[in-house]
């Protein structure tokens, strides 16, 4: 394994001359109007620059150039930048796509687009794949919960999070609107165009409306050795995707206020290839297919009375359609399913910042959904949940400490067709306490920690599901602690190194009673059962630097990941203590750019340690380390009123044969074009 990182870094090492710019410097723009010999009027002033947030938990950014110029294609993509982070990709452009960050389960990750979390009460995963970078204009990753001093309940609720900003409008001085067209093309018959149209609608409304559309066969080639050391290539089929996004908002100010407005529309109908350990030519053809249709509409609200009330509020009605097809006429290893899924997801929420001191801010917050799930299921539960949420924090503020505490209480009911056949309602106390100190005045390091509980209530397939669901399943329980490091130093007039910044955390999470899946009295039958209790310790390092070489500005950044998740679940096991599966001991990632006027060259590398992909740390399930290169130019012309962006990226640059998850292989080499005209 050392060998493997070694070489890894080697490679990382002799292609890091290539760097990505950082934000530029604020502008200050000032229109004075009249004549010397008359009253002077002063027209507003804009200034725009880069806002210092402090991190009092630790929290990764990606964002403006930054994000666009990496060389991803949704947002699951974008996030395999940050430490601590495991991401299942289950191949292609298509593939489902989840998160797990610092070991504690995909479904412990909330996932928030513009303030509101994204739900899935059926299975509790979000697909990060449906997410594309197109209209984004930040994607920040938070571990145990964001600090800010007023937020709802939601955000409260999950050991990590995940948040996701789509972009403002912003116009140019004289201008109404402004109009992107973009065009990307590539390997595996990828065309991908879309336009973004905002406008100002008037002193205190704009618009903005974004769409686009994704096909794609989805074939690439892969090799792989055969149980007799045979070297053998083969092409993923079924991976085709057809999809559309539709997205539409409306942005208001207010006296001391803002309000925003959002409809989002995706429907897709794409093909699952299978695991490829079960291809034989002529026999297995993978033609499983799924549709998707996902909406929802969504507003929030953030005003402020006075100097010492906030209030803010937000609104969603959510629906999802699933259909997924599998036909043993096609695949003989499969039965035949034909099942529809409908889900409905209304939610509110209010939440209060109450100043009671100006070193002392409370905050007070509640949130109330409602969930149903539809399936055309024998036998179905057809259940529906309330979830009532209450927030209750507080922040104090001692020169440079920094103290905040929460308190969240949660109560779930179930309700189902059955009489007597729900889950009991829950009721539960979780809390969390943050603390941060900064001991010098003069010098921007930040000592930081926060330890937080908090429960997963099973989802609705873990306990309704047919002939598998488990009512009487206990909620699984996270305990994180947390202790770290950040500084940040500047030097503007230096003529090197203009900006560092850096952060070191050491972290230790249990998760108790997990739930998984085990076989009853035959293996064709399953049910869930608590039986799991996992231990995790880690450390995350990052670190980001802007350089300038006179009109060659650069920027590197650096992750690396080392996790230790043992499973202790049952003392009699021979795998008592082993390293749970898909976690890799070492990993990390390497951003580099270079910017020079309107050129840029910018390379990213990705690195994933040795893991296992099974409970049992045997050889048989021993997955080796992969790395993946990718390259890309990009140039911006200048026309007369608008600007023609071109860009050309080269993937898995190494054309490295790897996967993410066993049997499903991730493409190898691949090129994509991208073609923008900005108005």
């Amino acid at each position: 394994m050392k060998g493997s990182l070694i070489r890894a870094l080697c490679c990382a090492a002799a292609l890091a001359p290539l760097p990505l710019p950082g934000a530029g410097a604020g502008v200050l723009r000032a229109q004075m109007q009249g004549t010397l010999e008359q009253t002077q009027r002063i027209d507003s002033v804009t200034v725009v620059g880069r806002r210092t947030v402090e991190k009092v938990v630790p929290a990764q950014r990606l964002s403006g150039k930054r994000l666009q110029r990496l060389s991803v294609h949704s947002v699951a993509d974008a996030i395999r930048y940050f430490s601590g982070v495991q991401l299942k990709d289950y191949g292609g452009i298509g593939g489902l796509k989840t998160i797990n960050v610092r070991s504690m389960g995909s479904q412990h990750v909330g996932v928030f687009y513009d303030g509101v979390q994204l739900g899935n009460a059926q299975n509790g995963q979000i697909d990060l794949g449906k997410y594309s970078l197109d209209n984004m204009e930040s994607v920040t990753l938070y571990n145990g919960q964001k600090s800010s001093a007023i937020q709802s309940a939601r955000d409260y609720a999950s050991a990590s999070a995940v948040y996701l900003q789509s972009r403002v409008p912003a116009f140019d001085e004289g201008r109404r609107y402004r109009l992107r067209l973009t065009l990307k093309g590539g390997s595996f018959g990828t065309a991908n165009p879309s336009v973004l149209y905002e406008q100002r609608l008037g002193e205190r409304l704009s618009n903005s409306f974004n769409a686009e559309y994704l096909y794609t066969t989805g074939r690439y080639r892969f090799s792989y050795t055969k149980r007799d050391g045979y070297d053998t290539t083969a092409v993923r089929r079924n991976g085709d995707v057809r999809a559309v996004r539709i997205e539409e908002g409306l942005f208001g100010r207010l006296d001391n206020g803002s309000w925003r407005a959002k409809l989002y529309f995706y429907d897709s109908e794409r093909g699952y290839p299978g695991a490829f350990v079960r291809e034989e030519p002529g026999k297995f053809r993978h033609e499983d297919r799924q549709w998707d249709t996902n909406f929802f509409l969504q507003g929030s609200l953030d005003k402020r009375f006075g100097p010492r009330y906030r209030l803010a509020a937000n609104v969603k009605y959510a629906y999802d359609f699933l259909r997924y097809l599998s036909d043993p006429r096609r695949d003989v290893t499969t039965m035949y399913i034909d099942n529809r899924y409908r889900q409905q997801e209304a939610y509110i929420s209010a939440a209060h910042e109450i100043g009671l001191a100006p070193w002392w801010d409370l905050n007070l917050a509640t949130d109330l959904q409602f969930n149903t799930l539809r399936a055309d299921l024998t036998n179905f539960a057809y259940p529906s949940r309330l979830t009532l949420l209450g927030a209750a924090a507080t922040t104090l503020r001692f020169g440079r400490v920094r103290v905040q505490g929460s308190v969240l209480y949660t109560h779930v009911g179930d309700r189902v067709r059955a009489a007597e056949g729900a889950a009991g309602d829950r009721h539960v106390f979780t809390p969390t306490v943050v603390a941060s100190w900064r001991p010098f005045r003069s010098e921007d390091l930040q000592l930081r920690a926060f330890y937080k509980r908090i429960f997963r209530m099973p989802t609705l397939n873990d306990l309704y599901y047919t002939f598998i669901g488990n009512k009487y399943l206990r909620p699984e329980y996270t305990s994180q602690y947390d202790v770290g490091l950040a500084h940040t130093k500047e030097w503007p007039a230096a003529r090197l190194l203009r900006r560092l910044e850096w952060s070191a955390d050491l972290y230790y999470n249990e998760v108790e009673d997990k739930i998984i899946a085990m076989p009853t009295s035959n293996q064709f039958q399953w049910t869930m059962v608590n039986l799991g209790h996992v231990e995790i310790r880690g450390v995350d390092l990052a670190a980001e630097g802007t350089l300038r070489f006179g009109c060659v500005e650069s920027l590197c950044r650096l992750s690396y990941t080392y996790q230790r998740a043992q499973d202790f679940t049952d003392p009699d096991e021979r795998w008592y203590g082993d390293q749970i599966p898909y976690v890799p001991w070492h990993s990390g990632s390497v951003v580099v750019g270079l910017a020079w006027r309107s050129w840029s060259l910018d390379y990213s590398f990705i690195y994933t340690g040795e893991r296992y992909e099974s409970s049992a740390n045997i050889p048989e399930n021993h997955a080796p380390a992969w790395y993946t290169s990718d390259l890309s130019l990009s140039k911006e012309f200048a026309l007369r009123r608008s600007t023609l962006g071109a860009a050309v990226e080269v993937n898995n640059l190494f054309d490295q044969q790897y996967e993410v998850v066993q049997c499903y292989p991730m493409p190898g080499i691949n090129f994509r074009i991208i073609v923008s005209w900005t108005l």
